[in-house]
């Protein structure tokens, strides 16, 4: 499987979500959703997820493989690295970045 596409959109406010996502897969499928979240010491990703009846949460689209999960974050936290920078020639927050085809 290939992620051939992923898009950030940056978060504007200086809370922990740091941005959305949507991830593209073999250009016919779409994720959106993803998060990427700051952590106490490094930026996570976090998948979509929807709150149960008993006040949790829980993943609603997510990779089975561990590989292929370090993978997607590793992708998708270089692009956000790439569209947010140090802050400086930040682009829109609905810039598409496109990957380089990645095969898992």
């Amino acid at each position: 499987m290939e992620i051939t596409k992923v898009e950030i959109r940056p978060m504007r406010s200086e809370g922990n979500l740091k941005a959305f996502c949507s991830v593209v897969f073999d250009d016919v499928f779409i994720v959106h959703s993803v998060k990427v979240i700051q952590g106490k010491e490094n930026l996570f990703v976090a998948m979509p997820s929807q709150e149960t009846k008993s006040g949790e949460f829980r993943d609603t689209a997510h990779p089975i493989d561990n590989d292929f999960r370090l993978k997607l974050e590793e992708v998708i936290l270089q692009r956000y690295m790439e569209v947010v920078g140090n802050g400086k020639n930040r682009p829109s927050a609905l810039e598409e970045i496109p990957t380089e085809d990645v095969t898992i």
